[in-house]
């Protein structure tokens, strides 16, 4: 079983200073996306840049910094069963909603405590 993301709904989110190596670590190796070099006159500022597919997540550094706990990207997957057993064998936790009709969805929190939307459309 295996997951593919198709696209998305939305994307920056922010992380405190410091913090690359650990949204490398979630962004990259956890979920897989694919790490993507900023313009040399961005790397100073910090943080990372990923994508899959045409659609990018920027990571960005904000200080002070404070956790997105409602905002969030939402992404479009396939097989989001396959996800969630990825997840929980990577020891990230999310929380199944069943609020939205006509999809399965899961939340997940970055190490940072943004909030992540991650959906399935039911055929």
């Amino acid at each position: 079983m295996t997951f593919v993301f198709k696209s998305i709904d939305h994307v920056q989110l922010a992380a405190p200073k410091g913090s690359e190596a650990i949204a490398k670590r979630f962004f990259g190796e956890i979920l897989g996306f694919q790490e993507v070099e900023k313009p040399e006159l961005l790397k100073r500022k910090g943080g990372v840049w990923f994508e899959f597919g045409k659609y990018q997540i920027h990571i960005g550094i904000e200080e002070p910094f404070a956790p997105a706990k409602k905002a969030h990207p939402a992404f479009q997957v396939e097989s989001l069963e396959a996800l969630k057993i990825h997840l929980t064998q990577n020891e990230v936790s999310y929380t199944v909603d069943t609020d939205l009709p006509g999809a399965n969805r899961i939340y997940v929190h970055d190490p940072f405590g943004n909030r992540i939307e991650i959906l399935e459309w039911i055929a």
